[in-house]
């Protein structure tokens, strides 16, 4: 069973790993800044994700998965929240 576990956990945790790369390179590779925010909000939104479930099926207690989940949450509502505020400030600097 623990076999079973740790290749869910390393092919979940590549599978983050592969959108914090895509991520990466799209903010580097894209034109203008709000697609890069746009790129870069979602390929790490899902690779966190994909990272948190890998290391869900390493924890032992009910209390350290909540833990992991509510951290996952809080990134990810702070990560679209801020990619909020900077697509305001350069719409309202593009209006003026």
């Amino acid at each position: 069973m623990t076999m079973i576990l740790n290749s869910f956990t390393v092919a979940f945790l590549l599978a983050g790993l592969f959108f914090f790369v895509s991520g990466s390179i799209a903010l580097l590779r894209f034109p203008s800044s709000l697609s890069r925010l746009h790129a870069l909000t979602k390929a790490d939104n899902l690779g966190l994700g994909l990272i948190a479930l890998g290391v869900l099926f390493q924890t032992y207690s009910l209390l350290q998965a909540v833990q992991i989940l509510l951290i996952w949450g809080l990134v990810t509502f702070s990560g679209a929240a801020g990619a909020f505020f900077i697509a305001r400030k350069h719409y309202k600097d593009i209006i003026k």
